[in-house]
């Protein structure tokens, strides 16, 4: 009893910790790294603490204090990913199917350009059929791989790329001013462009595939950052509806996510509706959601989905978006305060002053 004790003891100090490094403001991926396990730490922290709940020494202040440091980790662990969980309000409300609008649907997936079933993604993209196909880590084995999608979409842009950060787009709606940027790295491009939809409703569209901060890509979470908050200043000056998908290899809940969600005004469908993971397909028990699609505020969800692997890491997000005629009753967009504004602004500078 006494091992056991101590085990859940030690275990609660120890994911209780490594919720302090998720506080910790630094660009460092070994602190970074702490903003993607939110689920997996919550669970744990769980059950570490009933553990040492039904053990500890009431009597003992070393006892309450291991409880009361792993009470006040569990509980803020859970205020992170609670509005992800169905039992939340949307942010974005549901399609009222008896309500005129105007409807778009999008598939973005990460192939992993080490995966070679091209078969398997087309099939899936034959099943669901979606109006926009996005895929990242495209390089010229999978832009040949995926060629019978030219044919089932009217329009694309091709960006294969050997370096895991290529680009394919495939669309059956019209888009105009579509432009490459490479904000941040030569390496890394992404794409804006505005698609003309049913009606003569236009919508700004932006494909993004930040570098993650990790031991084997960016050892600062800068550059990614920088690279939302870029993207997040346009879709707030833009005047038209706003969508923003991609691989931003960073979760919904974390400080940069959220500051990006401010600085555009930005919301997120998942909000209400679950997690929606993405990666690591492979691994059920660590996963979390990478692949991402925020919107402005004049849409609404028909359906959003994980769909089905197909050898990559990654598993396929689908969405389909509604613009009503009259504007939705969303919540209000999140605002970027004075202090969100010079972060962003010390962040793209940082950035900038690296990469140069």
């Amino acid at each position: 009893m006494n091992i056991l004790k101590i085990a859940f003891s030690a275990l609660l100090m120890i994911t209780s910790l490594f919720t302090s490094f998720q506080l910790v403001r630094r660009d460092d991926w070994y602190f970074r790294i702490f903003d993607f396990p939110h689920v997996q730490l919550t669970v744990l922290n769980l059950v570490f603490l009933t553990g040492h709940l039904v053990m500890a020494d009431y009597g003992n202040w070393i006892d309450l204090s291991i409880g009361a440091a792993g009470l006040i980790a569990f509980f803020y662990q859970l205020a992170i990913i609670y509005p992800y969980t169905p039992a939340s309000s949307k942010q974005v409300q549901d399609t009222n199917q008896g309500v005129s609008s105007t409807s778009i649907s999008l598939l973005e997936a990460n192939v992993l350009m080490y995966n070679s079933n091209y078969e398997g993604f087309v099939n899936l993209v034959k099943n669901y059929r979606p109006d926009i196909v996005v895929t990242l880590e495209t390089d010229e084995k999978w832009r040949n791989g995926l060629k019978e999608l030219e044919s089932l979409y009217e329009q694309h842009i091709l960006l294969p790329l050997d370096n895991t950060y290529g680009i394919c787009f495939y669309s059956n709606v019209a888009f105009k001013d579509a432009v490459v940027k490479h904000r941040i790295s030569k390496e890394v491009p992404s794409i804006e462009m505005t698609l003309d939809l049913e009606g003569g409703q236009q919508v700004k569209l932006f494909v993004v595939h930040p570098e993650p901060p990790s031991p084997t890509e960016k050892d600062l979470s800068t550059p990614r950052d920088a690279e939302l908050v870029l993207v997040g200043r346009m879709a707030k000056e833009c005047t038209l509806p706003v969508i923003i998908t991609g691989d931003l290899n960073d979760v919904a809940w974390s400080h940069t996510s959220r500051l990006f969600q401010r600085i555009g005004g930005l919301l997120d469908p998942r909000v209400g509706r679950g997690f929606f993971n993405t990666f690591h397909a492979q691994y059920p028990l660590f996963r979390w959601p990478l692949d991402h699609v925020f919107v402005s505020r004049h849409f609404t969800v028909d359906r959003i989905q994980r769909l089905p692997t197909f050898g990559s890491d990654h598993f396929p997000i689908l969405i389909q978006l509604s613009i009503p005629l009259h504007a939705p009753d969303n919540e209000a967009a999140p605002v970027a305060s004075k202090e969100d504004k010079k972060e962003a602004r010390q962040t793209v500078a940082a950035a900038k002053a690296d990469e140069n």
